[in-house]
């Protein structure tokens, strides 16, 4: 006997259009791209197959000089969240490619502000370091971003040491770097020290420490997501006023390792969870789902 099915049975309920919106500052160098950000959208991607996954950059300056430079059009975070609204799109998950919370999460954070009445439901990923594992059920996500980071620290001899370069910045949040440094301690790294081109830890600061530690010989790499222009330039360039040629003046053996941390897989993994957690609504704050950050205007 054949079955027979209404129209309303046969029905399917209406797909929820839903999407990733991955954020960068982003870079003008193509072949660190192609391994940093795009790597991490890629694997993103591969994880969230239920959501198509977009991305933007944050600097406006960038984007000026790819489109000018090589006709690429990339959408700025705002130019992306209109896209989505206009294209229907229901819940949407922002995950920032930032280090920490600093200038460019905040300003991002702005824009987001004014879009979440625009969807159903927004989520916020937060960045590589946020929580440092006091606050009851949170993670500490340094320990975590350190393990990764072990994978790519050479091994150390007597009297050698890494110098990892941050941004830095005069945000509050950028006491992510300090932090990190303690806690690069706390996990036993005692040679592997932290400091920023344009904040705190200084590159004086680290010079102090090496020379209290007797150390001769120091790997220098980016604390970067890409290996751009701070990494090629003001890290390892030749000019005289490069850390490296700083540190070579100063004495020092130097050698650079000129790879952003989105080439790291733990780092790229790092993202991908952060994204499970914001789509799951995991560590929420004040009822919404992103974090807390402070804002200076």
């Amino acid at each position: 006997m054949a079955t027979s099915f209404s129209v309303s049975q046969a029905a399917e309920a209406p797909t929820v259009k839903k999407a990733i919106l991955v954020v960068s500052f982003g870079t003008t160098y193509a072949d660190t791209r192609k391994v940093t950000t795009d790597a991490v959208e890629a694997k993103i991607k591969a994880a969230f197959p239920e959501y198509d996954v977009r991305h933007a950059f944050t600097s406006r300056i960038i984007i000026k000089k790819l489109a000018e430079r090589d006709g690429l059009v990339v959408d700025t975070e705002k130019q992306a969240l209109e896209k989505l609204k206009a294209e229907g799109y229901k819940e949407i998950v922002i995950q920032p490619l930032h280090v920490e919370a600093g200038d460019e999460y905040s300003k991002l954070m702005r824009v987001v502000d004014k879009y979440e009445k625009s969807f159903d439901k927004v989520s916020v990923g937060r960045p590589i370091l946020y929580y440092t594992g006091q606050e009851g059920e949170k993670p500490d996500d340094y320990a975590i971003a350190i393990k990764a980071l072990q994978d790519q620290l050479p091994k150390l001899g007597k009297n050698e040491a890494v110098g990892l370069m941050g941004h830095g910045g005069v945000n509050p949040s950028n006491t992510a770097y300090a932090a990190l440094q303690l806690k690069l301690q706390d996990a036993g790294l005692k040679n592997v020290f932290v400091f920023t081109v344009e904040g705190y830890p200084t590159y004086e600061n680290m010079v102090t420490a090496l020379k209290a530690n007797k150390i001769k010989k120091i790997t220098l790499m980016p604390f970067m997501l890409v290996a751009g222009d701070h990494a090629q330039n003001d890290m390892a360039g030749d000019e005289k006023d490069s850390f490296k040629s700083q540190l070579t003046a100063a004495g020092f053996q130097v050698e650079a390792y000129i790879h952003g941390l989105g080439e790291n897989k733990g780092i790229q993994d790092i993202y991908v969870q952060h994204v499970k957690d914001a789509i799951e609504n995991n560590y929420k704050e004040r009822g919404k789902d992103k974090p807390v950050i402070p804002v200076i205007e």
